[in-house]
C-alpha cells in the first residue's frame, strides 16, 4: 500500500513462542486493518518447538505485509523478551513501532484509532483495551522517560507482564505500546529491569497514583 496521504505508518512487532494456535486465531486481526496508511506486522519467533513456523509460512502467502524473524534458541538466555523486541525494532521500517501481544485481538479500526492519537507532541503511548465498551484507553507521553515508572514495573524481570483482569489500567497492565521508531530503543531499556523490594513498592505506588489521574 502506498501512503500518499501522509498518514502515520506503523510497524507492529509481536514476539511469540509455541503459539501456533494463537497465531492462527489472532494474527489475521492485526493483518486485516481498515487503514489507508502503511503498516507491517513483524513476528519474532523465540525458538518455538511447535508448528509455529508452518503457520507463519502459510500466513505469509496470504499477507504480503507480514514479515518474520527469530531469536536463536541457545543464545541470550536472559533478557530474551527485550532481545526479541530489539530484533523486531531493527527490522521495522515505519514511523511508529507498536509492541503488541498475540493474546489480544484488535478491532479492524485499531490502527485508524492509533493514527488519530499520534502527533508531533507525543513520543510514546500505552494502550488499554476496555472489554466492556470495546473502546481503547490511551495514555500519551511526550517523552519516553515520563513513562518509565509504568513501563519498568510492567516489563520488569520475572514479572507476569500484562496478565491480570482486575484494575488493569490502575495497575499499569497495558495491552500494547506505541513508540516513535527513533525512540524505540530508549523504551526497550526500560524492559527486564531487576526491580525488587522497597524500590518496587515505591514505583508501584507512584505508578498507581499517576494512573488514577491519566
Amino acid at each position: 500500500m502506498t501512503n500518499d496521504n501522509k498518514r502515520p505508518s506503523f510497524s507492529i512487532v509481536i514476539t511469540i513462542k509455541n503459539d501456533a494456535q494463537l497465531l492462527s486465531e489472532n494474527l489475521p486481526a492485526f493483518l486485516h486493518q481498515e487503514y489507508e496508511g502503511d503498516y507491517e506486522v513483524i513476528v519474532v519467533d523465540k525458538s518455538s518447538e511447535d508448528n509455529t513456523s508452518d503457520v507463519l509460512d502459510q500466513l505469509k502467502t496470504q499477507y504480503p505485509q507480514l514479515y518474520t524473524t527469530f531469536l536463536p534458541k541457545y543464545q541470550f538466555q536472559s533478557n530474551r523478551q527485550r532481545l526479541a523486541l530489539t530484533i523486531g525494532v531493527k527490522a521495522a521500517k515505519y514511523q511508529w513501532v507498536v509492541f503488541a501481544d498475540i493474546n489480544t485481538v484488535p478491532s479492524p479500526q485499531w490502527l485508524q484509532e492509533l493514527s488519530e492519537s499520534t502527533g508531533s507532541y507525543s513520543d510514546l503511548l500505552l494502550g488499554y483495551y476496555q472489554k466492556k465498551s470495546g473502546n481503547i484507553l490511551l495514555q500519551t507521553f511526550d517523552e519516553v522517560s515520563k513513562a518509565s515508572t509504568v513501563v519498568s514495573i510492567t516489563e520488569r524481570e520475572h514479572a507476569n507482564g500484562h496478565q491480570g483482569k482486575l484494575l488493569r489500567h490502575l495497575r499499569g497492565k497495558y495491552d500494547f505500546m506505541v513508540v516513535r521508531a527513533e525512540k524505540a530503543h530508549d523504551a526497550l531499556r526500560l524492559f527486564d529491569c531487576d526491580i525488587k523490594g522497597f524500590n518496587l513498592l515505591t514505583k508501584r505506588i507512584k505508578s498507581t497514583f499517576y494512573n488514577m489521574f491519566h
